[in-house]
Order: structure tokens, then C-alpha cells, then sequence
């Protein structure tokens, strides 16, 4: 069996920048996971002593704090700095732009719309950049514009990791709503490349592994696209949750990963599908 790894897969700028920051502050403490992948959290603790404060009140007990890639609330960030604590900021320059912009266009009277997911960090974190919280709104879906009480003129920001698509659907339903649309489209350049990339895989391939944190967006938009050209599409975090019956009498296995899966990772996985298929 071929085995063929997309042509734009896993780390991104953001990441790797993040990675770094965290290995240049051994002993530091993350506040929320650095990245969405348990395997590099992991060698993170085990290789840099980098801990991993869940909570706000755990990260206030630390000193020395590295801000995830996602990012955290504004209020959040300021109350640390206030207590005068050492913050060392990984939020992913493309995860600060929409922080920004959400905040210029409420400061101009604009409503804001949030294309994303209100439980993710990232969400949560842009979300606080609004000057009215009561004129800020997340939304999945076009629907939901139905109940929203807009003002006329309304700025738009997404996800970084959200389909193009599904932005463009929402966007063209604010176009016959309000008289002013400001569109900042803030999805990540890397997303594009690597669900093109998994597309174009998917197309061919007879069975898609996808690698990535369960928990990642991007992974789980990647998963997504991959099934809807390739039904025998798997989502995993490691080897381990590979099943051998999955690869019997496939021809092409296509790979792909999040922006949060390391190399070593994906290594790992393509070792593990040769042993698998090497009768």
C-alpha cells in the first residue's frame, strides 16, 4: 500500500513560534494548553518543565506565565499584569489581529460578529476585545442572524480555523441585512493550504488518516473535508489509536495533520502504517 502525506500538513507559523517562546522560559507555567496537542504538552513538561495551569486562579499562582496560542481574555490579561507577574506573551499573531479588529470597530459603533465557536479560547479571548459586550455576537451559523439585534452598520471577523465557506455564507447574509459590512476575513492562510491539501489527498486516496488533538478545531475541520471525499476517514491523536482493519485491501493512504501535530508525531503514525501493512 502507498502511503502519501499531504502537501501542506501540520505545524504552523503560530505554533512553532510558540513552541519556541516556551522553550526559551524552562519552569514557566501555560495558562490553558499551549497548543491543542497532548503529545507536545507532554514533552513540553518532560523536556523544559513547562507546567499547565487549567484555570485563571492556577495561572495567578504562578510567576513567570506563557500566554497559549489562542489567547486569553483581555480582563484576564491585564489582572496578571497587574499582580506583576511575568507574562510572556505565545498568542498567535493571527489570533491577535481579530482581538484588534473586534476592538477598533466597537470602539466606531460597528456590532461585531463573531464567526467561531463561543466555548473555544480562542473564541472566548476575541470576544473580550468588544467595548460593548451586549454589541458583540458569536455565531456557527447564517440562522442565527435571524434573532440578533444588529445596528445597521456591522464588522465581521472569523475563527482563524473556520471553513471559508461557511464565512462566506454568513457574510452574504449580512449583506442584505445591514447597509454597512466591514469584512476582515482572519482565517489563518495556513488553514487554507492545509484543507486544500487534504482535499486534493482526499480525492484520491482509499483511506484518510487525519492526526491531530481531539480537541482542535482545525483537526476537526480537517477530519471533516477529508470524509467528504473519502468516507474512510479516521481522526487520531497517535499510532496507538491505529486499527489494522482500516488499511485491509486499500490501495492509497493518504495522511494529513493539524497545525498543532508535531513531526515527530506524524513520523510516528507513517511507521506505524508500514509495520501494519508490511505482509
Amino acid at each position: 500500500m502507498e502511503i502519501r502525506l499531504a502537501s501542506s500538513y501540520g505545524f504552523c507559523y503560530g505554533v512553532k513560534r510558540a513552541i519556541q517562546i516556551a522553550e526559551e522560559h524552562p519552569g514557566s507555567v501555560t495558562y490553558g494548553p499551549l497548543i491543542h496537542n497532548k503529545d507536545e504538552i507532554r514533552r513540553l513538561s518532560e523536556d523544559y518543565d513547562i507546567g499547565l495551569a487549567e484555570s485563571f486562579e492556577e495561572a495567578r499562582r504562578a510567576d513567570s506565565i506563557v500566554i497559549r496560542t489562542h489567547g486569553i481574555p483581555k480582563e484576564e490579561l491585564a489582572k496578571l499584569k497587574a499582580e506583576g507577574k511575568e507574562i510572556i506573551n505565545a498568542t498567535c499573531p493571527y489570533v491577535t489581529t481579530p482581538q484588534q479588529i473586534v476592538g477598533r470597530m466597537s470602539k466606531e459603533g460597528y456590532s461585531v460578529v463573531i464567526f467561531g465557536d463561543a466555548n473555544h479560547p480562542e473564541i472566548k479571548g476575541v470576544y473580550s476585545y468588544a467595548e460593548d459586550l451586549r454589541d458583540a455576537f458569536v455565531i456557527l451559523d447564517e440562522s442565527e442572524l435571524d434573532d440578533l439585534p444588529l445596528r445597521s452598520k456591522v464588522a465581521i471577523v472569523a475563527q482563524t480555523t473556520r471553513k471559508p465557506e461557511d464565512f462566506l455564507k454568513i457574510v452574504s447574509a449580512l449583506v442584505l441585512r445591514a447597509k454597512e459590512v466591514r469584512v476582515f476575513n482572519t482565517i489563518c492562510n495556513a488553514t487554507f493550504e492545509n484543507q486544500d491539501a487534504a482535499a486534493e489527498l482526499a480525492r484520491e486516496a482509499d483511506v484518510m488518516i487525519v492526526i491531530g488533538g481531539k480537541h482542535s478545531s482545525n483537526t476537526k475541520q480537517l477530519h471533516s473535508i477529508c470524509k467528504h471525499y473519502c468516507e474512510a476517514s479516521y481522526l487520531i491523536e497517535n499510532e496507538s489509536e491505529l486499527r489494522p482493519e482500516w488499511f485491509e485491501g486499500k490501495r492509497l493512504c493518504g495522511i494529513s495533520a493539524g497545525a498543532s501535530t508535531p513531526d515527530w508525531v506524524v513520523q510516528n503514525v507513517v511507521d506505524a502504517i508500514r509495520r501494519l501493512t508490511a505482509s
